[in-house]
């Protein structure tokens, strides 16, 4: 007989216990992100049918064009989050400030945030290429029943209490973590529920996959430079391939389960970097370290940096162990 596969519901109900804050705040928050994320990925699904792909005629406040899925994905998520009542604030890539919820109600004792990037890679809507969505959550450190301050958006990396990721690909999964390890679930699009596809998901301590956007090679920094030409190098179990689709999910999604190392560093481009910290550096070293994998800016833990601004800007490179720190090595010496 086939083994039942569990419910994402099921799940978090069942492992509710293992989460040092077990109030049912951050399952009914987790419920609240997949109702979400099937609402963008019926849209993802329909992208070229309906008048949903292309620019959106704006930017958003790091100056980027805005696609009208990005547009579409921030207004739900948003949308969803605070209909249910469950969060005191958001900080969303496309929005310029946070947004804080019903700061005027007395009776208002919801203890947690979300950070959110909607819609990472939607430049490749375009071309049905595989794009996602990466959200980061935190406790609240101002008091309860007080309108959110900056202050409970700029804690470093190792405070969030969840982070995770949706792929909108061939299948569309959920990846999250509450501390204790990483699962990855699978949405069954025919009864719209999520399933347990891939438990305790982890890096392979080495790999031999590099996902990087070569084509700013000369921009790079030398000791990215040198390691570029490390895993290029016949010798021993290179070279490694050259993987990149321009997605960080994607790319991350796939490192994590085949063995590889992600790098997007400075440059005279980028001179602080071209990540977001908090929307997407911070979930994605989160995953990485729950999933034995790290992540760094290239000198220090990701988790380590102390934000000074919402939309701060570093340099990541994230990936399996090895495969890391000898790109930590090559940095270091250059």
């Amino acid at each position: 007989m086939a083994q039942k596969l569990q419910t994402l519901g099921e799940f978090i109900i069942e492992n509710q216990s293992s989460f040092q804050y077990s109030s049912g705040e951050l399952s009914s928050l987790i419920n609240s992100i997949r109702l979400a994320a099937k609402v963008v990925n019926h849209e993802v699904n329909k992208a070229g049918l309906v008048d949903i792909i292309g620019a959106a005629g704006d930017t958003n406040i790091q100056g980027e064009d805005q696609q009208k899925l990005d547009v579409y994905a921030n207004d739900k998520f948003i949308q969803t989050l605070t209909n249910r009542n469950i969060v005191c604030g958001i900080a969303s890539e496309e929005e310029d400030d946070f947004i804080c919820i019903n700061s005027q109600d007395e009776n208002h004792q919801n203890k947690y945030i979300v950070l959110i990037d909607p819609l990472d890679g939607s430049s490749n809507i375009d071309v049905n290429v595989s794009v996602g969505t990466i959200f980061s959550i935190y406790r609240r450190i101002t008091p309860v029943g007080t309108p959110v301050q900056l202050e409970d958006f700029l804690q470093k990396g190792s405070e969030q209490v969840a982070a995770g990721y949706v792929v909108y690909g061939t299948s569309t999964m959920l990846v999250y973590t509450t501390g204790d390890g990483v699962n990855g679930f699978t949405l069954n699009p025919a009864i719209g529920s999520f399933y347990l596809s891939h438990p305790r998901m982890e890096f392979p301590v080495d790999g031999n996959i590099y996902s990087v956007n070569e084509g700013n090679y000369f921009d790079f920094p030398q000791g990215i430079k040198n390691y570029i030409k490390y895993c290029q190098k016949e010798e021993d179990d290179r070279p490694y391939t050259s993987r990149y689709i321009g997605s960080l999910v994607s790319d991350f999604h796939r490192n994590m389960i085949k063995g590889g190392i992600y790098m997007y560093p400075q440059g005279s481009k980028n001179p602080k970097g071209k990540l977001r910290l908090l929307y997407e550096c911070n979930p994605m070293a989160y995953l990485a370290e729950q999933a034995n994998g790290i992540a760094s800016d290239g000198f220090k833990r990701i988790m380590d940096i102390q934000p000074t601004e919402l939309h701060q800007r570093v340099p990541f490179i994230c990936g399996s162990k090895n495969m890391v720190e000898k790109a930590e090595e090559f940095m270091r010496n250059a």
